[in-house]
């Protein structure tokens, strides 16, 4: 019998998963509020926002569901410390990627939401996704989830 052996968890683990958790459920919450039409969520944008988030052909709002839904996945399971969360990070940041590409390369998105926040906030959506899908590379190469 094989007993595999996994290096204890150092301190930034818990750290970075419970803050990625949070700002994953962020992006969920946004998810989900948008999705339902939340009146009291939806108040916040523009008839012309409205409109474009309410054109989004289903194969886009997959994508958009995939890449949210897989990020919060991705942080239950690197804090669960399983090697699973590299790959559920990665299928999350191809999503949102393609997604992000279709909505402000082709579609109107760029007029729509392209302001200068609008898209730091793309951005640091984009940069939060890859270090994670990098920082549990790195912590399953050290044998820290398994």
């Amino acid at each position: 019998m094989t007993i595999s052996s996994r290096t204890k968890a150092p301190w930034h683990l818990w750290v970075i998963g419970i803050i990625a958790l949070l700002w994953n459920a962020m992006g969920a919450v946004d998810y989900f509020l948008s999705q339902t039409k939340n009146e009291a969520y939806m108040k916040m944008f523009t008839p012309e926002q409205l409109e474009f988030f309410y054109s989004f052909p289903s194969w886009s709002v997959a994508l958009w569901a995939i890449a949210v839904w897989g990020g919060l996945l991705g942080c239950i399971l690197l804090l669960l410390r399983n090697k699973l969360a590299a790959s559920v990070f990665l299928v999350s940041l191809i999503c949102m990627v393609i997604n992000t590409i279709y909505i402000y390369a082709f579609s109107n998105g760029m007029e729509v939401m392209g302001g200068a926040f609008e898209l730091a906030f793309s951005a640091a959506i984009f940069l939060v996704a890859v270090f994670l899908y990098f920082y549990s590379k790195n912590m399953q190469a050290q044998n820290i989830i398994t």
